[in-house]
């Protein structure tokens, strides 16, 4: 299976689990930070910036419309 050959529920369902990625990074550092008042933490800046990055970048590459 090519990577074009993809049907658009697919790519529907893995838009979705990139952006609940997004949120998920979002979420662990507001959650992180309000449990434990380190609002400046490095460990949970390099968690959270990796799960919001990935899920940006895959949520935009899945959300194209090909033609």
């Amino acid at each position: 299976m090519a990577v074009n050959d993809q049907s658009q529920s697919e790519r529907s369902i893995l838009s979705l689990f990139y952006a609940l990625m997004a949120g998920l990074g979002l979420a662990f550092y507001i959650s992180w930070s309000f449990l434990y008042g380190t609002w400046t933490d490095i460990g949970v800046y390099s968690v959270s910036v990796v799960l919001i990055a990935f899920g940006i970048v895959g949520y935009i590459l899945y959300s194209i419309d090909e033609e």
